[in-house]
């Protein structure tokens, strides 16, 4: 019995549509150009600089590494409750109490947090700043970062020297009214060494030296 035309051509467009699936397969089916896993499998690992300091996990604050530890061995010996994670908070409050303090030439607040020797530089500091009658306002454009460098015990004195970043933003008021105020905003580092008397009844640190630090 003869094919009717009409299933004859059904037959062929169904080949037809079968042989175009296919081609399109082959080409949408397959990975075109480097895939996500590939990058990553090619990308070469960035090593951290030698010596680098690892930072604290963001999840886990005050977390310090084996170096930090093993400086402030001779400290722990001689002072058990040496907490280093709750100095370096106070450290840091204290950091920003006296720049702060030292700006608005406050003295009655940086007295009890310095030593003789510091506050002596620092009413020099603050003097001349009143002799130009000249007005200062320190701001912390955000919150210091502080690194415990290295804690230690000598005889009855307990030191440990703090290494702040800070971004800071200085406004100093001349005493001319009609001058605009000056606005500095700068990035500074600098190494923090406080002290303390062992078996004190006052356990307060006081800064006892400030110097330059690397960035």
């Amino acid at each position: 019995m003869p094919v009717p035309p009409v299933q004859i051509q059904i037959v062929i467009f169904a080949v037809i549509a079968a042989i175009v699936l296919f081609q399109l397969y082959n080409v949408l089916g397959k990975k075109v150009g480097r895939q996500p896993e590939e990058d990553a499998r090619s990308r070469p690992a960035v090593a951290a600089p030698a010596g680098a300091r690892p930072e604290p996990s963001a999840g886990r604050p005050g977390v310090l590494d084996a170096v930090t530890l093993a400086s402030i061995a001779s400290l722990k010996a001689r002072d058990p409750n040496f907490d280093p994670v709750r100095f370096l908070e106070g450290a840091r409050q204290a950091h920003e109490t006296i720049v702060r303090a030292y700006a608005a030439g406050d003295r009655e607040t940086l007295k009890p947090l310095l030593t003789p020797t510091v506050m002596e530089s620092f009413e020099a500091g603050i003097a001349a700043r009143e002799a130009r009658a000249e007005t200062e306002v320190a701001e912390f454009l955000h919150p210091a970062r502080a690194d415990l460098e290295q804690a230690s015990a000598e005889e009855n004195r307990a030191t440990a020297k703090v290494r702040f970043l800070a971004e800071l933003r200085n406004t100093v008021t001349p005493a001319d009214a009609s001058a605009e105020p000056q606005i500095e905003e700068r990035r500074v580092a600098e190494l923090w060494t406080f002290e303390r008397t062992l078996g004190a009844s006052d356990p307060n640190w006081v800064l006892a030296r400030t110097e330059p630090a690397a960035a």
